[in-house]
Formats: C-alpha cells, structure tokens, sequence
C-alpha cells in the first residue's frame, strides 16, 4: 500500500494502522472519511491523519487515511 507495511501505524493517537483502515474500507464497506473513523476511531482525536489540508502537527504524516481510500477506490475500480 503505497510503499508502507500493512502494520504501519496512521493514526498515533489511536494506534490504527493501515491493515486496520483497508479493513474497514474493503470488509466493513467504509467508502467515505466518516465511516472510515466510526469504525476505526482513527482521526478523531487530534485530526491530522485524516488529509494533509488538515495536517497542523509539527511533523508532517507520511500517509493519510484519505490516501488510502483513494488508493483502495483505485484499486476496486481497475481491478
């Protein structure tokens, strides 16, 4: 997933991690940023993971969850 191991961890706040995300989009059926925190609780703390516009931490996330919704759309989509 876009170079990162499935373990690594977005949301430090809450400890979720990219397997955890992709999960939620691929099994639980989250297809927006909302339903993607319902299920996981990632970004609903301090909010940085969500999307670099959001992003006011000091150290920049490498990843986002949007990232990877958009990835996995992506993927759905070609197949």
């Amino acid at each position: 997933m876009l170079g990162f191991k499935k373990s690594y961890e977005v949301c430090n706040c809450k400890k979720v991690t990219i397997n955890q995300i992709k999960d939620a989009i691929i099994n639980k059926n989250a297809l927006t940023l909302s339903e993607i925190q319902d299920i996981t609780t990632a970004g609903t703390e301090c909010r940085f993971c969500i999307f670099p516009e959001g992003d006011f931490g000091k150290m920049k996330k490498k990843i986002y969850c949007k990232d990877i919704l958009n990835e996995i759309k992506k993927e759905m989509i070609n197949g």
